[in-house]
């Protein structure tokens, strides 16, 4: 049986999946911006998405940014948009058909649901998307959020739990997310050992790495929270506000020699979308 005293475990089959969608408060888009998509099938919706996808244009042939065991980390300060592009990230493989764990280290099961909803939602405005609460009981299965304590967080506890997910059949994840692992100290052996776990499953970890003003970069130009781990990352973005939006910039990862991608999250959606 899975232990959740301490720990909180969602399983949307069970959970989210049942819950009535709530329509949202969506902020007002430029009519420019607005794709009008026809009635189709909910196969073909779910493809419209994908191929809009504007990670794209970090070069990948396809929406898989990270390989089988390979790390990926978001970069920003606080409050700037970290968490609504991992979720977008994590929309897109769940629209693939690929089953994501999302594991909180500080915040419960219902908010970082909420943050599902709440970008999801902001998406079908976008893209003027029909029948969304059918697009989202198709979707949310494929969705799995553990919640730990961060300093009960390890290597081996993750593989506890997700042993005990995969071994009863409740999930199998293709992707996992960490959110709020701390890197202001030393995590070198932390993620060390999740390198080791990752590789072993053939799973992709995205992380979250919180910046602060006041710091300077490391002497090879990176932030001081990445430099001395960046032989663990494959692949690394910051978020950096710049003139009322927030600029997407590749540290690591971009597939084409010198490409920076003309990629923005834009502060009042935290939606991405593409300067071009």
């Amino acid at each position: 049986m899975l232990n959740t005293d301490a720990d909180e475990t969602a399983n949307d089959h069970a959970t989210a999946g049942r819950r009535k969608w709530h329509p949202l408060a969506r902020p007002a888009c430029p009519s420019g911006r607005l794709i009008h998509l026809k009635e189709r099938n909910l196969v073909m919706l779910k493809h419209d998405l994908i191929i809009r996808n504007p990670l794209r244009l970090l070069g990948h042939e396809n929406e898989d940014i990270l390989g089988p065991g390979q790390f990926g980390a978001i970069l920003a300060r606080a409050g700037v948009g970290k968490t609504a592009l991992l979720v977008q990230i994590a929309l897109n493989s769940m629209l693939s058909g690929k089953n994501v764990l999302h594991i909180s280290l500080n915040e419960p099961v219902g908010k970082v649901n909420v943050w599902y909803q709440e970008v999801l939602g902001r998406l079908s405005q976008q893209y003027q998307v029909p029948n969304l609460d059918q697009l989202w009981d198709t979707i949310v299965p494929r969705r799995f959020i553990m919640t730990f304590q961060v300093e009960g967080f390890s290597a081996p506890k993750l593989e506890e739990r997700l042993t005990d997910v995969m071994s009863q059949g409740i999930f199998s994840p293709h992707l996992i997310i960490i959110d709020g692992q701390p890197f202001d100290q030393d995590v070198s052996g932390v993620l060390g050992e999740l390198k080791v776990l990752a590789r072993r499953l053939g799973l992709p970890i995205w992380f979250t790495i919180t910046t602060h003003r006041h710091e300077a970069p490391a002497a090879d130009g990176l932030p001081i929270q990445l430099s001395p781990l960046q032989d663990l990352f494959e692949v690394a973005m910051v978020l950096q506000p710049v003139e009322g939006s927030i600029h997407i910039k590749a540290l690591k990862g971009c597939t084409q020699t010198g490409c920076q991608p003309p990629l923005v999250l834009d502060p009042a959606t935290m939606l991405i979308h593409s300067k071009l």
